[in-house]
C-alpha cells in the first residue's frame, strides 16, 4: 500500500475520498444534521476507536456488567406506520437490551460476488480494521465477540454515542464497529435507525426505515431512491470543517428481526447490489442463560458456551 501521509491516509482510500467527492454533493451538517456521525483517522478503525473517540471528546466509555442496547426504547422509532407497541417483546427485548445477548452468524454469498468479497477484504477491510465480512464459513465458526458501548456525558449521564462493536474469534478481525441511533431524514414521514461505520476522513453510513410486520417481527430496509431518502452513504471531511456526501442508489440491504424458539431472536440480514443479491447474513441471538449451538444448524443438542465468545 502506498502512504500518502497522516492526512490523507493510504492511496486506495483517497481515491475513494475522491470518488466521494467528485461524484457526491458539499454539505453542511447545520443543513443536513441527519449526516453527523463520527469520523475514523486514517490510521485505522478497529476495537479501541470508541475508547479513543470517548477521550477525545471527554465522554465516559461505559462498558462490562450492564444491560445496553441499540436503541433506549422502541418509542424512537414511532411514526406513522410503525407503531413500537405492535413489535413482538422478544425482537423488541434484542433492541434495548442488545447485550444481554449472546450472538451467532453465517455468511452466504453469491457465487459471482464471492471474488468481490475477497477483493474488498484485501484492499480495505483488513487493513482498517473494519466491515470485515464473513468471506466463509470457517470465519463464523469460531463465533464473534457482541459489545455494546456507550459514550455518556459524565456531568449529566446522557447517553450521546452507543456502538456495537462485533469481532470475529477465529480471526479476530473486526466485522463491524459502528454507532447506532434514530434520525429524521427529509425523505421520509417518521425516523429511521442509523447505523455509522467510521472510516478514513469520514464514514459510511447506512439508513433504514422500519417496517412492522403482522405476525411482531419488524425489519430496516435502506429501500430509497435519491439524497435524502433511507440508503447508503459515504460522507468524506476534510478537516477545515468541509464535508461531501454521496448517495449510493444501487446499494440496498434489509435486516429481518424475528422471534425464534426458546426464547431466541433470529435476524437474516441480505445485502444487494443493481438489484442482485450478494451476500445474505444469518444471525441466532440468544439471551446469555441460553447455549446455543454455533455451526449454522437448526438448535438441537446444546453446546456448552465458551467464555470467550462474551466480551465484559
Amino acid at each position: 500500500m502506498i502512504w500518502l501521509g497522516e492526512r490523507r491516509g493510504n492511496l486506495s482510500d483517497w481515491v475513494t475520498q475522491q470518488w466521494v467527492k467528485v461524484t457526491g454533493r458539499s454539505v453542511t451538517l447545520a443543513s443536513h444534521p441527519w449526516l453527523e456521525g463520527p469520523v475514523g483517522p486514517t490510521s485505522g478503525i478497529g476495537v479501541d476507536f470508541f475508547t479513543t473517540l470517548a477521550a477525545k471528546r471527554g465522554l465516559s466509555l461505559v462498558r462490562g456488567a450492564g444491560v445496553r442496547g441499540l436503541l433506549g426504547d422502541m418509542e424512537q422509532l414511532r411514526g406513522v406506520d410503525f407503531d413500537p407497541v405492535q413489535v413482538n417483546e422478544r425482537v423488541a427485548n434484542f433492541y434495548t437490551s442488545t447485550s444481554a445477548y449472546d450472538l451467532d452468524a453465517w455468511a452466504e454469498w453469491s457465487a459471482g460476488f464471492r471474488p468481490f468479497g475477497w477483493l474488498l477484504a484485501l484492499l480495505f477491510s483488513r487493513r482498517l480494521r473494519q466491515l470485515n465480512i464473513p468471506l466463509s464459513g470457517l470465519d463464523t465458526s469460531g463465533g464473534m465477540t457482541s459489545e455494546v458501548l456507550q459514550l455518556v456525558e459524565p456531568a449529566t449521564g446522557d447517553v450521546r454515542l452507543t456502538a456495537w462493536v462485533r469481532e470475529l474469534l477465529s480471526t479476530g478481525r473486526v466485522l463491524y464497529a459502528g454507532t447506532y441511533s434514530p434520525c429524521a431524514i427529509p425523505g421520509l414521514d417518521g425516523p429511521c435507525l442509523k447505523v455509522v461505520f467510521p472510516l478514513p476522513n469520514g464514514n459510511a453510513m447506512v439508513i433504514m426505515r422500519p417496517v412492522l410486520h403482522a405476525d411482531g417481527s419488524m425489519t430496516v430496509a435502506s429501500t430509497g431512491r435519491k439524497f435524502g431518502d433511507p440508503g447508503f452513504y459515504f460522507t468524506v471531511h476534510d478537516g477545515d470543517g468541509r464535508m461531501w456526501a454521496r448517495y449510493v442508489r444501487t446499494l440496498r440491504e434489509a435486516i429481518h428481526v424475528y422471534p425464534a424458539e426458546d426464547g431466541r431472536v433470529r435476524a437474516d440480514h441480505e445485502l444487494t447490489i443493481f438489484g442482485m443479491t450478494f451476500l445474505r447474513l444469518h444471525y441466532r441471538l440468544a439471551p446469555k442463560s441460553v447455549n446455543v449451538p454455533i455451526d449454522g444448524s437448526e438448535p438441537g443438542v446444546a453446546v456448552e458456551p465458551a467464555r470467550s465468545r462474551r466480551v465484559s
